[in-house]
């Protein structure tokens, strides 16, 4: 019998990482969940990291050829998922142990509810906190989805915060075409507006996710990048569903996308000694990161 939830995991040059990661998602409280992992053709030893958790009866371990980027191997990973419910969790991020349970049992209560998201930590590379409980722009319990996805356009952010912090319905996810890759430096938060079409959304206030900034993850060049990208996307989903955004919303959102990118760089740097155990080239093109 299938698993009711789903958690995947596609890595790329975890090594240093995917152990805890992994860890913190087998210690979940709740234990009614398969783990699949795609690694992308690593290079830096993620794969051997991961053979000590080929015996593990919950965990399937695959492997990408290399190409494609980030949607190609979310694909992978999710293809192979089984369960009610999918989530994805990159390959240096980490869960609290109830974060399983209390997603679980939203959308067991609530069977409107398309998407759950939470609150996160930052952490850096060594796992001390930094910062606490960001993301969800003050929303809570349910909302409907079209109001949720609004939200985040004239926020200019992506308040559901990174994949760690969601858990979806795999079907709502499949119907709403998969992940959505036409720009895909914000591929999570266009597959979560998506998804937000066809339900409502549930907002747990409370960090139950940490997500590790590394130095690679922002570069001016970056910036300039996915600002570019989440205005095309605003633009896509104003498109795409009649009567979601006005033309105000679009104005709003399109100029706090650009200046948020540019704090947003501007913090990474500020922090760049706590970053990453070494110095990291700066990034060009985007990776399953």
């Amino acid at each position: 019998m299938p698993a009711h939830v789903s958690i995947v995991v596609p890595t790329y040059n975890n090594a240093d990482f995917v152990e805890e990661t992994i860890r913190s998602i087998l210690a979940q409280t709740y234990t009614d969940f398969e783990l699949v992992i795609a690694d992308h053709t690593s290079t830096d030893g993620t794969w051997d990291k991961l053979q000590q958790f080929a015996d593990e009866p919950r965990v399937t371990l695959l492997q990408t050829p290399a190409g494609g980027g980030a949607p190609a191997n979310w694909g992978r990973v999710t293809e192979a998922a089984t369960g009610d419910y999918l989530k994805l969790v990159c390959g240096d991020d980490l869960l609290e142990p109830t974060c399983i349970e209390q997603q679980v049992a939203v959308l067991d209560a609530h069977p409107d509810v398309v998407l759950t998201s939470c609150r996160r930590t930052l952490v850096d590379a060594r796992g001390e906190q930094f910062t606490s409980a960001r993301g969800l722009a003050g929303l809570e319990g349910v909302v409907p989805g079209r109001d949720a996805a609004r939200r985040a356009v004239i926020s200019g952010t992506n308040i559901f915060g990174e994949p760690a912090c969601v858990m979806m319905r795999r079907d709502a996810l499949e119907r709403a075409g998969g992940w959505a890759d036409t720009e895909p430096y914000v591929i999570d938060q266009q597959t979560f507006c998506n998804v937000l079409m066809l339900g409502d959304f549930y907002a747990i206030p409370i960090a139950l996710a940490s997500f590790r900034l590394s130095m690679g993850q922002w570069s001016v060049n970056l910036a300039r990048k996915q600002s570019a990208q989440v205005v095309d996307f605003h633009h896509r989903l104003a498109e795409q569903n009649a009567g979601l955004l006005s033309r105000a919303d679009l104005v709003r959102g399109d100029t706090l996308a650009r200046g948020m990118a540019y704090v947003r760089r501007g913090a990474y740097l500020w922090l760049g000694r706590k970053m990453h155990p070494e110095a990291q080239a700066e990034a060009a093109v985007p990776t399953d990161r």
